[in-house]
């Protein structure tokens, strides 16, 4: 009882200190002195705690398919548009559509990307996640182009259709239940290590990246705490470990000038525009992209079609139709090709609605370059502003029974631009054409190979 006591006694001390450095801070760096914040008319909203605001209580972890108790207490309590202070700065938070929309288009303008400094610190400073101006611009365009249409279809789409046929004839050998999650995100990382660096699956290099990359992705999201045996400490070691592999390629690739490699790795190299540490970030940036998103979309994808058996008999139906058609038009080639993929109406709904529903990009970061006024409340430079894409796509304004998975919804609507799973405007997510079509080809075989009960029993 006397260790809780003296317990209890710290805590009060530290919060003591905490609030008064708070004050002085906020004596000595105002966030809008008293003359301006009475001319400004903020959006309604509550700071939270001196100095920790109410970060802890935005980030308590929730079901993908809820906005979260922060956001439906908030937007009940402030509306839509509200105030906080969330990692480290006043922050307006939006569930407005119209407020969300306007921060993408005007990146750049009135608003910039800012992240907080721990993401750069794990996922290095050339990180497209953090880049802003002519270098996010340069590296951008490598990603488009290295994912691009034209990519996508004369050579990813095949690349996408073996590693699914490879990841599904794996399932067949397992004697204990897989776990999808698992599953998935080896089908995305062998991919993405197979176009970036020419690494093949199952080969011991290839396994071992996979083992690192995987400690890396759990510390980046975790609480960015730097001690020996977080999660973050061990991250940023699997970041070293590889960086420093795939700098020991660059130099074998460059003595063996003789062998040809058509990957990404050696097409910078090649370009010679950017520099090693710059060539380091974006691999390792292009593979959080490539595979990141598309290994949650499509285990929420999974997720969902096993609840629901119904929506996989019309999946079924879809692609067994196109099953035929290739076997009556095309008898020695049944590969898929881009028109197939245009065919599947319906299993781009179900993506629409996985999309929606489980929102694998829940928020980004940006912040105010200039006062702006929007709707009648202002926002002030400096300040961060968090669009919630979540809110919106749950939002029952926009979406009949927002929180019920229907994929027919999609075939009385199309896509609007209030429907951001990857974000919009310049950052839009350079992945998102692969990880659609990921999705759309890997369905195809499943269904067609899987019984439901099969795949729940596996």
């Amino acid at each position: 009882m006397a260790e809780f006591d003296n317990l209890v006694a710290i805590v009060v001390v530290l919060l003591g200190l905490l609030t008064v450095l708070y004050m002085v801070i906020k004596l000595k760096y105002p966030i809008c002195n008293s003359s301006r914040k009475t001319k400004m008319n903020l959006p309604p909203g509550n700071m939270g705690w001196p100095f920790l605001g109410q970060t802890v209580e935005y980030l308590k972890p929730h079901l993908a398919t809820t906005p979260g108790r922060f956001m439906e207490e908030n937007c009940s309590r402030h509306g839509k548009i509200f105030r906080s202070h969330l990692f480290g700065h006043p922050t307006v938070v939006s569930a407005d559509p119209e407020l969300n929309k306007f921060i993408l288009q005007n990146e750049g303008r009135l608003f910039e990307c800012s992240y907080p400094s721990t993401i750069g610190g794990i996922l290095g400073k050339w990180s497209m996640l953090v880049l802003v101006g002519e270098m996010h611009k340069h590296m951008r365009s490598i990603a488009l182009n290295f994912m691009s249409n034209s990519m996508l279809r004369s050579r990813l789409l095949d690349d996408i259709e073996m590693q699914t046929l490879l990841t599904l004839k794996s399932w067949e050998k397992m004697e204990q239940p897989l776990s999808v999650q698992s599953e998935t995100k080896k089908f995305t990382f062998n991919l993405m290590a197979k176009q970036i660096l020419s690494f093949n699956s199952g080969e011991p290099e290839t396994d071992d990246l996979m083992k690192e990359y995987f400690t890396f992705m759990k510390g980046v999201i975790s609480a960015p705490i730097n001690f020996p045996g977080t999660s973050y400490r061990r991250a940023l070691k699997s970041r070293s470990k590889i960086l420093e592999g795939v700098k020991k390629i660059m130099e074998e690739r460059k003595k063996r000038v003789d062998i040809h490699y058509d990957d990404l790795l050696s097409n910078v190299m090649k370009d010679g525009r950017l520099s090693t540490e710059q060539i380091l970030d974006l691999i390792l940036n292009i593979l959080f992209a490539g595979h990141e998103t598309s290994a949650v979309a499509l285990t929420l994808c999974l997720y969902f079609l096993l609840k629901f058996p119904l929506v996989i008999d019309s999946l079924r139906s879809e692609h067994l139709d196109i099953a035929r058609r290739k076997q009556q038009q095309e008898p020695k080639d049944l590969r898929l090709n881009w028109d197939d993929y245009k065919r599947m109406e319906f299993t781009h709904n179900v993506i629409n609605e996985t999309l929606r529903l489980g929102n694998v990009v829940r928020f980004v970061h940006r912040k105010a370059l200039r006062d702006v006024n929007f709707k009648g409340y202002d926002i002030p430079a400096g300040w961060k502003v968090l669009p919630v894409f979540a809110a919106v796509h749950l939002d029952p304004a926009l979406y009949d029974n927002p929180l019920q998975f229907n994929p027919q919804r999609w075939q009385k609507m199309e896509p609007s631009t209030y429907f951001t799973p990857f974000g919009g405007g310049p950052r839009l997510c350079s992945g998102l054409e692969l990880a659609k079509l990921e999705m759309a080809v890997f369905l195809h075989h499943l269904v067609l190979n899987y019984r439901e009960k099969e795949i729940s029993g596996k």
